[in-house]
């Protein structure tokens, strides 16, 4: 195993690893939470309305069969009802009786009727729910105001289960900058580790940054004659471009026979643990990491830095227990773990190389010893590899590998999080003209200038009715423009990417993302300013509106939208459980839609000039827990709301 880690305090959230000279960023978390899909008191552990009627419709049901499931999901169509349940037609099967007929004793012993309309049995023995407009408006009245201060879970409580859970994101190779082949990952990892997280796990999130290997012989070689004083002042390297350095060290490896046995000297040297040596490297690796880091600081990551290099000690351990154990076995000089239902297209027994007949070791070894690492030292329960999804194979093979050289017990999940390729506007891959990868920060600066110009450009009423234009009139100062431009253009990125189906390829198009119509990051931030700005035209601070006051669903928009927001709990939970940012993409838009036919003059109703004084605040109150769910929604995609826009 590596030696003790020695922490090195940097900007008061950052640390080194001093044993492999990479940096750790420390996460700077608010108070542990999560949810059991929950609305009311803080911490109260009120069921949600979905997991209210599973129980429910679990009791009816254990009546005919206590092992069937209550089968109860949103309703799909609306017509219908807000929930559904389906179980009818699996256990008619089983107990030999019409599907309807089952459906109708479960309906006649079901106990709903604080929550909901009688249940509907429709169709061949479908049982649909309606709730009841006061149910959804106690409910709502029970969220409490927002805190003074520290996070606002939206009544959300916290899981009384909470895991150790090992997130493995971004992932950058340290000899070059950041590409946007890492954002992807980057995204969608910090996505679901704020998921997690306010779900009330103990999230580790882990940049597993590659900083071993030949290459690295290459670049120490190259620092050497770069930048000589390296060794007396390894703090003060600084590589303007680490891309051209890399192309740079590379041309010269390949045209200079001196060069590269200095190359492989290094590579030997280092390997060995020579001091001079490895303090170059970690000066090489510590500042790729400020160029990594100053993108996820843009992007607002967190993370946990840990190379490859951090188990190199451990490798070698790794692998005289498979061998010890009869795991792995020697096949043309190499030793692999041959593993049931792996073949190749020849029908061979296709085999996993953890070791390779040269005696080196590669991915798998290093895998391998990561996973003991995170479930033996860190106690991980779960462990999730965000990573794209033409690697598929390569984690299929390791899980296996894990799990029969026991490893990975059962108890411990452990989950591919696969995504698609972010290909050009032409569905071409995403490439400069030259044919060269694009750097991540060039692509960050593109979008930020599409959301400058979408800025600086529009204009409209801020709390005007559905179909005006979405900006103030009021001048910008510069600052302001490049605070909105810098916060709607990352926003756009991020939403744009994790509103996709994560397994598909997916076009980049900076005009749709940036777009103010539409399922984009732009018309929800502008929808949240709006409602923001409906409390300051009505005078009110919202914080401060009367939990005593009633909340009153008495028009038919007013009640869309309360039912929308109750929704929140179980579709952060099934975005948890099925790690699918885009079910909260999907459900944030339509929230905000439901918000837009609510206050619009013509579909909706009237707001801060409501008829009465109670109207007024009832409806104040429900453009607060709007305002409040998006900007949590949002918040868990890794997406900052501003206040004005």
């Amino acid at each position: 195993m590596p030696g003790k880690d020695a922490a090195i305090s940097h900007r008061g959230m950052r640390t080194a690893v001093l044993n492999v000279g990479i940096r750790t960023v420390l996460l700077r978390r608010g108070p542990s939470g999560g949810i059991d899909g929950v609305f009311g008191a803080e911490g109260c552990g009120v069921r949600s309305i979905l997991k209210e009627l599973t129980a429910r419709v679990g009791e009816a049901v254990a009546r005919l069969d206590p092992q069937a499931d209550p089968l109860v999901r949103p309703a799909a169509d609306e017509s219908h009802g807000d929930y559904q349940s389906n179980c009818a037609m699996s256990l008619a099967k089983k107990l030999g009786q019409p599907p309807r007929s089952v459906a109708e004793r479960i309906a006649a012993a079901l106990e709903v009727s604080d929550l909901c309309e009688p249940p509907e049995v429709a169709g061949p023995g479908f049982i649909n729910f309606r709730l009841k407009a006061d149910a959804m408006a106690h409910r709502l009245a029970e969220v409490p105001p927002a805190p003074a201060a520290g996070e606002d879970r939206v009544g959300i409580a916290p899981s009384d289960a909470p895991e150790k859970v090992v997130v493995d994101l971004s992932s950058p190779n340290l000899a070059k900058e950041m590409h946007v082949g890492h954002l992807r990952s980057t995204v969608i990892g910090d996505c679901a580790a704020r998921i997690l997280e306010f779900l009330g796990h103990d999230v580790i999130r882990e940049n597993h940054v590659g900083d071993w290997g030949t290459q690295f012989g290459m670049l120490v070689a190259y620092l050497r004659r770069t930048h000589p004083d390296v060794l007396n002042r390894p703090d003060a390297l600084q590589i303007a471009d680490l891309e051209a350095f890399y192309v740079q060290a590379k041309a010269l490896f390949d045209a200079d026979a001196t060069f590269k046995r200095e190359s492989q000297e290094a590579v030997v040297a280092l390997q060995q643990g020579d001091t001079a040596t490895r303090r170059i490297w970690e000066a090489f690796c510590n500042e790729s990491l400020r160029h990594c880091h100053r993108i996820l600081d843009r992007l607002n990551v967190r993370v946990v830095d840990r190379g490859e290099s951090y188990y190199n000690d451990l490798m070698p351990q790794v692998i005289d227990a498979l061998e010890r154990d009869g795991h792995a076995v020697e096949s043309q000089g190499a030793l692999c773990v041959f593993l049931e239902g792996f073949k190749t297209k020849e029908g061979e027994p296709l085999p996993l190389l953890v070791r390779k007949s040269d005696g080196g070791f590669n991915y798998a070894t290093s895998d391998l010893a990561t996973l003991v690492h995170r479930i033996r030292t860190l106690k991980a329960r779960r462990i999730i590899y965000v990573v794209g999804v033409t690697q598929k194979l390569h984690f299929e093979m390791l899980f296996a590998a894990a799990r029969k050289c026991g490893i990975a017990p059962p108890e411990v999940r452990l989950e591919h999080l696969a995504f698609g390729s972010m290909l050009s506007r032409s569905g071409a891959p995403f490439k400069t003209r030259e044919g060269g990868t694009i750097k991540l920060k060039n692509l960050l600066d593109e979008a930020v200038a599409a959301a400058r110009a979408v800025v600086e450009s529009a204009s409209g009423d801020e709390d005007g009715d559905e179909g005006a234009a979405p900006m103030s009139k009021r001048a910008l100062s510069r600052e302001q423009v490049e605070e909105i431009a810098e916060t709607v253009g990352l926003a756009a990125l991020k939403y744009y990417d994790l509103s996709h189906n994560l397994i598909k390829d997916y076009r980049f198009d900076i005009e749709a993302m940036t777009s103010l119509e539409g399922n984009t990051a732009p018309y929800l931030l502008y929808a949240y300013a709006r409602i923001r700005a409906i409390g300051r035209r009505a005078g009110v601070d919202f914080a401060t509106l009367s939990g005593s006051s009633p909340i009153l669903l008495a028009h038919p928009t007013e009640q869309a939208l309360a039912r929308r927001i109750l929704r929140l709990p179980e579709v952060i939970e099934q975005t948890g459980a099925e790690l699918k940012p885009n079910l909260l993409t999907d459900y944030l838009y339509d929230l905000s839609k439901a918000f837009s036919r609510f206050y619009d003059r013509r579909l909706g109703v009237r707001v801060y000039d409501a008829p009465t004084g109670e109207l007024r605040v009832s409806r104040l109150r429900l453009c607060d827990l709007t305002a409040r769910s998006l900007k949590l929604g949002l918040s868990l995609l890794g997406i900052r709301t501003l206040e004005q826009m």
